[in-house]
């Protein structure tokens, strides 16, 4: 009695089952390049193993980590529908730099999970090329991921991202918002569109309106408008910390200006910000006027062109705009902190 090792017709493999092995490995090999320029000296392995190694810097004394995860939400709808995969990536690793940054991390590390039903290699590489240009802007090491092949959990052509970011913070430099008080100055740094946020609400009133993307909107196409990525304030924030002293920052995400604002403020404080102060965006107009979005509902949902809102006290207030400026951010003084009456909001726009 012979055996014979060739397989059985009726026999099935894990690419008939829909996943591409060999897809993976070529993703793989064509991110390392990605990768490789975002490295930091503290690590110690990265993409390829089980698990990446990072070691903390010996400049910490009493180092703290923090983290972060977040999504890039419903803009990938408009990524999927225009084929716009270049700057999503970028956007990824904003929402998590961005979001330890304000309380004085340093960014140090980035993973990525992208997950989808049929893996198109020139997509990923394209997705995790801005990913890569992400960790660059924040400078921080893309250290590992994982990418999910799963048949059937996802439409063609359509995929997810998550992901997950690392930083270290001085315990004696954490920024809680503890040191905020009455005359402080709020700055606002301007954004570079919508960032990631309140995309259901923008694709409802694309769905709507109907316009031409691919026509001029004050210069540019109004897709590349829609699609801009996530500005990264990391490095001239990280500047400004160790120039004087930041009493509080929000990243203004989902929740506008009106909800994250007051995330960093004591309670018995609270934010006025005026209106005036900075000019809105051609995009926010055109949302505002083509979706007859209420003044109230714009500041809840859109960052409305303030990206990331930093406290310093009122004398610090002048150096803090020449230090950003010179770093390349567009600064508006937006507001003033002041007393809190018993229950009303922490944060106004008016």
């Amino acid at each position: 009695m012979t055996s014979s090792s060739a397989p059985d017709a009726s026999s099935l493999t894990y690419s008939a089952a829909g996943v591409d092995i060999e897809a993976g490995d070529a993703l793989v090999e064509r991110i390392k390049p990605f990768a490789k320029r975002t490295m930091r000296p503290e690590v110690l392995a990265g993409i390829g193993g089980f698990g990446a190694l990072f070691e903390i810097s010996k400049k910490y004394r009493e180092p703290v980590l923090v983290s972060g995860t977040d999504g890039v939400g419903t803009k990938l709808k408009l990524a999927f529908q225009y084929q716009r995969h270049d700057s999503v990536g970028q956007d990824l690793v904003a929402m998590s730099v961005n979001d330890i940054l304000v309380q004085g991390a340093e960014p140090l590390f980035f993973l990525d999970y992208f997950a989808c039903g049929k893996l198109a290699v020139d997509t990923a590489a394209t997705v995790i090329q801005g990913i890569a240009k992400g960790c660059e802007l924040a400078g921080c090491a893309l250290i590992g991921g994982e990418t999910a092949e799963m048949p059937g959990m996802y439409p063609e052509g359509e995929y997810d991202l998550a992901g997950f970011a690392v930083g270290v913070v001085e315990k004696t430099r954490i920024i809680d918002g503890r040191s905020i008080a009455a005359g402080d100055t709020v700055l606002g740094l301007a954004s570079s569109g919508a960032h990631s946020n309140g995309y259901s609400l923008i694709r409802k009133i694309v769905e709507r309106s109907r316009p031409d993307v691919t026509a001029d909107f004050h210069g540019r196409p109004l897709l590349d408008v829609l699609m801009a990525p996530t500005r990264i304030y990391v490095k001239p924030l990280l500047a400004l910390m160790q120039a004087l002293p930041v009493k509080g920052m929000a990243h203004i995400t989902g929740g506008g200006l009106t909800e994250n604002v007051p995330r960093i403020l004591p309670e018995h404080l609270c934010a006025r910000l005026e209106r005036s102060k900075w000019p809105l965006p051609p995009l926010f107009q055109w949302l505002q006027a083509e979706g007859q979005v209420a003044a109230a509902e714009m500041h809840r949902v859109f960052n409305c062109g303030i990206g990331m809102a930093v406290i310093v006290a009122a004398e610090h207030e002048r150096q803090a705009v020449q230090l950003l400026h010179a770093a390349g951010e567009t600064v508006y003084a937006i507001g003033r902190i002041e007393a809190r009456v018993a229950g009303e909001a922490q944060t106004t726009v008016s």
